[in-house]
């Protein structure tokens, strides 16, 4: 029998590497720093005992504990990994946030999905437990149990959560948050969106969007309307148990006169929170407005971060193994980009910017305990570090939707040149 470091020990010095060197193009060679590192890694990601499930779960863990008596945020979405035609390898992420300062509590599930082209006349004959839109439900079955200590648990989704089932279905204690996507019956009362449009305003805010290519930065003045409204079962296969219909709070918010030629903002959220006035229409709108941060992590795992996409290994076990790992790593970059500006809650990473003292200067007292983790397991003051922090630092949004005088930001990093996706867009 050979004697070697167990599969625990080699994954800590996997993720230590990829914070450490973080950067684009991401490579075994790179990650290990020396033959030894590269073998020590590919035994890691070709060992069977190592799984990627095991590994979100394992990540779960320190996100439960985060979790405990906090007002909760958990956004799911799916991301892709690997283009193939019209299917391909794409990665469903959830994440938990603090709803009052929006800093990253860690991650709460992640699952690959294989997509194939050509399926989409099948779907609808299919329970929802043999669809990949299962993928919502589970992520908001995983949300109730990993964050069970939590004072309140909002699961939010983009318009790919809008399904009957996650409704009909949700976890006790879970209040959901979903963009609409569906313009659905009402039953004799008519056509979701239409009833929606018909609707009396009920108050305006007024919203700073950031520039973005092809349009300048504005303040947009917003119109919200709310109503709760029965959503009937669609009129297809379903499993015995569900009602004839769930009665849900619906919020229309939409830009008011938007400049010529530029679509305005126009969002339809469903939710099951309650919505008394125009106060808390608004609050839950902010709330959805949090979902950025979930696009923030996706470009650290991507574009302007490790590059996932560019990854050069065939085969799928060892090769998600590693996105797994990178997709760790990313929120723990996201945490201390949040710590970095200032936010409450986060892994600090103010130290590990700093230049090292000089011998005439007072010693600087001793990392923080996170910190002083990270640095056990590899990281190391590192100008790829701080390139990738700043890459992947996000922009700044007021605290609430109310117009508010603030300083103006730093000037943004030459170098870079991919925008930051902002749903507001």
């Amino acid at each position: 029998m050979v004697w070697g470091p167990p599969p625990g020990k080699r994954g800590v010095f996997a993720l230590g590497r990829l914070l450490a060197v973080g950067a684009r193009a991401l490579r075994v060679r790179r990650l290990g720093g020396d033959r030894a590192g590269e073998i020590r890694l590919t035994r890691f990601l070709r060992n069977d005992a190592v799984t990627t499930g095991e590994m979100a779960t394992h990540a779960a863990l320190g996100t439960s504990q985060r979790c405990q008596g906090r007002d909760v945020l958990v956004i799911q979405d799916t991301t892709v990994t690997r283009s193939e035609g019209g299917g391909g390898d794409y990665l469903h992420v959830v994440m938990a946030l603090d709803a009052q300062d929006g800093s990253i509590l860690g991650l709460v599930d992640g699952q690959f999905l294989q997509r194939a082209s050509g399926r989409k006349a099948q779907r609808r004959a299919l329970p929802v437990e043999e669809k990949e839109s299962f993928r919502w439900l589970q992520g908001a079955d995983q949300a109730a149990s990993v964050c069970a200590g939590a004072r309140r648990i909002t699961v939010v989704s983009d318009r790919e959560g809008d399904i009957y089932e996650a409704f009909a279905l949700r976890p006790e204690g879970v209040e959901l948050l979903v963009r609409a996507a569906q313009d659905r019956s009402l039953g004799d009362e008519g056509r979701l969106f239409a009833t929606l449009d018909a609707l009396p305003e009920a108050g305006r805010a007024q919203l700073d969007l950031p520039a973005q290519p092809g349009r300048r930065a504005r303040t947009a003045q917003l119109a919200v309307r709310f109503a709760v409204l029965p959503l009937v079962k669609p009129d297809r296969g379903f499993g015995k148990g569900l009602p004839q219909a769930v009665e849900l709070q619906c919020i229309d918010v939409r830009e008011v006169e938007p400049p010529p030629g530029q679509v305005g903002v126009h969002w339809r959220l469903l939710t099951t929170h309650a919505v008394e006035d125009a106060a808390q229409a608004f609050a839950v709108i902010d709330l959805y407005r949090r979902r950025w941060a979930i696009e923030q992590l996706f470009r650290t795992l991507k574009t302007q971060g490790f590059d996932i996409e560019g990854l050069r290994i065939e085969d799928t076990a060892p090769r998600d193994k590693l996105i797994m790992a990178t997709l760790i790593a990313a929120v723990v970059i996201q945490q201390m980009v949040h710590a970095r500006d200032g936010g409450r809650g986060s892994t600090p990473s103010r130290s590990l910017l700093r230049q090292a003292p000089r011998k005439d200067r007072a010693p600087e007292e001793p990392p923080p305990e996170g910190v002083s983790r990270l640095r056990r397991m590899g990281l190391r003051q590192a100008r790829r570090m701080d390139r990738l922090l700043r890459q992947a630092r996000a922009h700044r949004h007021p605290a609430g939707l109310a117009r508010n005088t603030i300083r103006k930001a730093n000037p943004p990093n030459p170098r870079i040149t991919t925008p930051c996706v902002n749903p507001v867009a």
